[in-house]
């Protein structure tokens, strides 16, 4: 399966720090890169392109350097973005993931992977058990009920290329899971703190 990294975003929450949200160093390594590695090393993911912006100029000269392959966007607009690299992959189905899920594992994206493939569908997006993000110390901004339970969005999702490119509806199913290495999204610098802390 073709993987998009999307790594365009303003990261506005994170307030100004000097240095681009994907390009945040959690135990010595770039976030991005953290979450590169992982989908390099999950045995489904067979190509990746990094979506990068105006505002992720230090992001696109970086996956430069390492040989991965980007594709330049707006950054004002996810579903506009996301729509630009969908235009570029030719994938039936394409992986989905943000660029600031530092703990992301090649054992969650495979897991997340088969369970898709055992049970396809237009759409599948991963979830978090909202007790799992509260262990960390992050408060949720968003959770939602789903069979009795509070889940939390993870940002990593599997769509059907060609359909969401013609705007269609999509049947959306959820992996549900408590894997930490998603509950970690950085979004503030609190989020930064937690994400180093298992690093060290």
């Amino acid at each position: 399966m073709q993987a998009l990294v999307m790594a365009g975003g303003k990261g506005t929450r994170m307030g100004f720090c000097g240095v681009e949200k994907p390009m945040i160093e959690v135990g010595g390594i770039y976030t991005i890169e953290r979450v590169i590695n992982a989908l390099k090393s999950a045995k489904n993911i067979n190509k990746i392109l990094v979506s990068v912006s105006p505002e992720t100029p230090d992001t696109k000269r970086y996956m430069q350097e390492i040989d991965i392959d980007t594709v330049d966007t707006s950054g004002d607009d996810y579903v506009e973005d996301l729509h630009t690299a969908f235009k570029i992959l030719d994938g039936e189905y394409i992986l989905t993931c943000p660029s600031d899920i530092p703990l992301l594992r090649p054992f969650t994206v495979d897991a997340f992977v088969d369970y898709f493939n055992n049970n396809p569908n237009d759409s599948m997006t991963a979830i978090i058990e909202e007790t799992s993000v509260i262990n960390t110390g992050i408060t949720p901004s968003y959770d939602f009920e789903l069979d009795g339970a509070k889940w939390v969005l993870s940002g990593m999702n599997i769509m059907h290329r060609e359909k969401t490119l013609s705007d269609e509806t999509l049947d959306c199913s959820y992996f549900m899971t408590d894997c930490v290495d998603l509950a970690i999204n950085m979004n503030t610098q609190y989020e930064i703190g937690i994400a180093r802390s298992y690093f060290i």
